[in-house]
């Protein structure tokens, strides 16, 4: 069965790849940027906020042996789904977050996982995660992939001190330890 994308906005990108990074049928993780309308921008100029991109991680997976709706799954206990200005102490639109579906079927998943975790009660506060059409998709400089191999003191500091790994054992347990 021939491969598919999954793409999602969750603020930083380093703090997406890891998760997804370990799973079998998961071939590749490259952190990037979508969703705005600059071609081919840097990390400054997305940084800036004038290009519309979101940081992203694309995700090239087996869905024969990871599907779908697991990535959705894991996606929503690696964010806070209930944030519309950012992600932890990164704000600004860049660190917004987004479900980008690549077909009809991941969009109908999405929606239905969204609506799933919006009738669970787990969060106080309304489900702000868009779900949008995947646009354009662009790696990000060298340097940020696999950030949490190549760096991983700073990796781990970053994850821990930005708070978002105090938010996730507080809303999931230590799952993604």
């Amino acid at each position: 069965m021939p491969t598919e994308l999954a793409t999602f906005a969750g603020g930083c990108f380093w703090c997406l790849v890891k998760p997804f990074d370990q799973l079998e049928g998961i071939e590749k993780v490259v952190s990037g940027y979508t969703g705005g309308h600059v071609v081919n921008p840097t990390y400054q100029q997305v940084c800036s906020g004038t290009t519309g991109h979101v940081e992203a991680v694309q995700i090239t997976f087996d869905p024969a042996v990871f599907p779908y709706e697991k990535l959705v799954e894991i996606y929503w206990t690696l964010i806070d789904p209930t944030d519309p200005g950012g992600q932890f102490f990164d704000r600004g639109e860049s660190y917004t977050t987004a479900i980008f579906y690549h077909n009809e079927e991941q969009r109908k998943i999405a929606e239905q996982s969204k609506k799933r975790l919006e009738e669970s009660g787990k969060f106080d506060k309304p489900i702000v995660v868009k779900i949008l059409p995947a646009k354009p998709f662009y790696p990000a400089e060298e340097y940020h992939q696999d950030y949490y191999k190549k760096n991983p003191q700073h990796y781990e500091r970053y994850f821990i001190g930005s708070g978002r790994a105090q938010f996730i054992k507080q809303h999931w347990g230590d799952m993604n330890e």
